[in-house]
């Protein structure tokens, strides 16, 4: 039997066919359909299984471990960046190792297309010692999903399964095998030298690991470069490479005439980290050049070592930056090939101009973000990331350097120009929800300990909105629907000892200037401290939340002089240039517009009225 699936779902089978009972994640794109589908395809198969939605990566890469010490085969899902989180873990665990089957599911994002960063996890596997699979295709996603598995329990390490964001929303028909409750239980034997290990003892850990990554690297199962994968007669070029680059590599091989692609032998790497040795010397001695063709680091040509008949990215002849095309592959192979002229595409034309994203029509953050520049002007605005990120349109937003960060720099900021004798500007802090929940509770905690003083605005909007609105603790909504306790971001804020704390809907826009102006004398106060605004509207992308808006009709009379202001400042995708109009006045598109009523009071002119 057969169905088509998304990448993201075809792991999530794949580790369900394998027995994997245990899932933890945190979301993030291109990763985020990964639990559910497991949580769902178990369900539906009848099978008893434990999906969660983890605060933060750390934490589902710590709870996912704990069940694989108890000999159970677990799974923890994450996005690149996320990996960097789950670092301290991560680099802990390949010593440690585990007693069941533990895979580590890192999505890439070269590009990057929703990323701070297009770093490569393979990369990072190679820095913690942890042996990687790198998947071509939907199906070989499944597939290797359960050989992560097997083999992590053979050799008693965690692998990690990296897919890259082309992968991950690729669709594909995946044959089914049948999922079947394992039959295990869990049993923790106790060993304090392995599960608490003492820096001594982390040392023969160490060992022990280094030794099981030689072991890998000889075992022919990983030999890519077998008699089988050789034609004859021999080529003069190898190509050497693994996962989606492979792919579209080999699709680039098969559309070639055929006088040209007989000089290339295009050879797959499945395990790129540890490399298979014996592969390496085998096509350096077969190949008079070999091309290393992958994403978006030289992990495999790091490790084929420093030869002149080996070119890749490291010398350029790839981009060392960006998603691979095939028009990049193609000038490689010709390059390689040391042919003088590149063949270009004579057919290509301009791709129309973009349009930058922005955030959705009835947003709660673009009233947030409105006000906050009128009460705290010239002020200094800490971002952090989330869909509120693109508060950077709307000039309201400078800074954006990873999970939590906006209420560390807020503190610096503060701490930066009391510390000097300057005069301080307006400090806000901005940060979503589940941002808040992943990272920025220990940034308040030290910035409160410290004694800074800033807004902390805090949009809560009742989801993770910018992954596919995934429940937050506030809700105590769980992965698998079920309800569980919920954790209030007023109580959260209290523990951390944040005495003034204020709720406003951020559609009610003079009430929010208000407020912030409020909080901003409170920070400034001798008596004072960081004062806390949450602008609390759900997002409109939530079912629950559209039925429950009261849209209204909005138009835009013959006031309207064009001078612009409304779309530079508010930026709604439903505000439009008319067209043919030679004053550029503005009009309401009815179709995208959703009758929030937000923009009423931005028009200086009065022009934008509720029918």
């Amino acid at each position: 039997m057969q169905q088509v699936m998304l990448g993201n779902e075809a792991m999530a089978r794949g580790l369900l066919e394998k027995g994997c009972t245990f899932t933890y994640a945190y979301p993030g794109t291109p990763s985020s359909e990964i639990l559910p589908a497991f949580i769902q395809q178990g369900s539906d198969h009848g099978v008893e299984i434990h999906g969660h939605w983890s605060v933060n990566e750390k934490i589902a890469l710590e709870s996912a471990f704990t069940a694989a010490m108890t000999g159970m085969r677990s799974a923890a899902v994450m996005k690149q960046v996320g990996l960097n989180v789950a670092a301290d873990a991560f680099l802990s665990i390949a010593y440690l190792g585990v007693s069941g089957g533990l895979v580590v599911i890192s999505a890439d994002d070269p590009g990057p297309n929703s990323s701070q960063t297009e770093q490569d996890s393979r990369m990072f596997a190679m820095l913690a010692k942890v042996a990687v699979f790198d998947p071509a295709t939907p199906k070989e996603a499944s597939i290797f999903a359960g050989r992560a598995l097997d083999l992590s329990e053979e050799i008693g390490l965690p692998v990690m399964l990296r897919p890259t964001a082309t992968l991950c929303h690729a669709r594909q028909n995946i044959s089914l095998n049948t999922i079947t409750q394992e039959q295990r239980k869990p049993e923790f034997i106790r060993q304090p030298q392995r599960w608490a290990a003492t820096p001594k003892h982390r040392f023969m850990l160490h060992q022990q690991l280094n030794q099981k990554l030689l072991d890998l690297a000889a075992d022919p199962r990983f030999d890519f470069a077998t008699e089988e994968t050789c034609q004859t007669p021999p080529s003069p070029y190898g190509i050497i490479a693994s996962g989606c680059a492979w792919a579209l590599t080999a699709d680039l091989l098969s559309s070639l005439p055929n006088e040209e692609s007989r000089q290339f032998i295009l050879y797959k790497v499945d395990l790129p980290y540890p490399l298979h040795k014996k592969a390496g010397q085998t096509l350096l001695a077969r190949h008079e050049r070999l091309l290393v063709v992958e994403e978006s680091m030289p992990v495999i040509e790091y490790q084929l070592g420093d030869h002149k008949n080996i070119c890749g990215r490291i010398d350029g002849t790839i981009p060392d930056a960006g998603a691979l095309n095939p028009e990049i592959i193609l000038a490689a192979l010709y390059r390689l090939s040391e042919k003088r002229s590149i063949p270009t595409n004579k057919d290509n034309v301009d791709a129309p101009p973009g349009k930058r994203p922005s955030l959705c029509p009835g947003c709660p953050h673009r009233s947030s973000f409105y006000v906050l520049k009128k009460a705290l002007p010239k002020g200094i605005y800490a971002g952090d990331i989330g869909c509120y990120t693109l508060g950077i349109n709307l000039n309201a937003l400078d800074s954006c350097l990873c999970m939590g960060a906006s209420i560390s720099q807020a503190g610096s900021f503060y701490q930066t120009f009391a510390r000097c004798g300057e005069s301080i500007p307006p400090i806000a802090a901005i940060i979503g929800d589940s941002t808040f929940y992943h990272s920025g509770i220990p940034a308040l905690v030290n910035a409160r300990w410290e004694g800074s003083r800033f807004v902390l605005f805090l949009l809560d909007n009742s989801t993770t909105a910018m992954t596919g609105n995934q429940p937050t603790p506030a809700a105590g909504l769980r992965a698998d629907g079920s309800q569980g306790p919920a954790l209030e971001l007023e109580t959260v804020l209290k523990g951390c000892g944040i005495e003034k704390i204020t709720v406003v809907d951020p559609y009610r826009q003079s009430e929010l200037l208000d407020t912030l102006k409020t909080a901003w004398e409170y920070a400034q106060d001798p008596d004072g401290g960081i004062a806390a605004v949450i602008a609390r509207r759900g997002c409109l992308m939530i079912p629950s939340e559209r039925k429950l808006l009261q849209a209204l009709q909005i138009t835009i009379t013959d006031d309207c002089t064009g001078c612009g202001y409304c779309m530079k400042a508010f930026e709604c995708p439903a505000l439009m240039i008319k067209a043919k109009d030679p004053e550029n006045r503005v009009t309401i598109d009815q179709v995208t517009c959703v009758g929030c009523g937000q923009c009423v009071d931005i028009c200086p002119q009065g022009a934008i009225k509720i029918v």
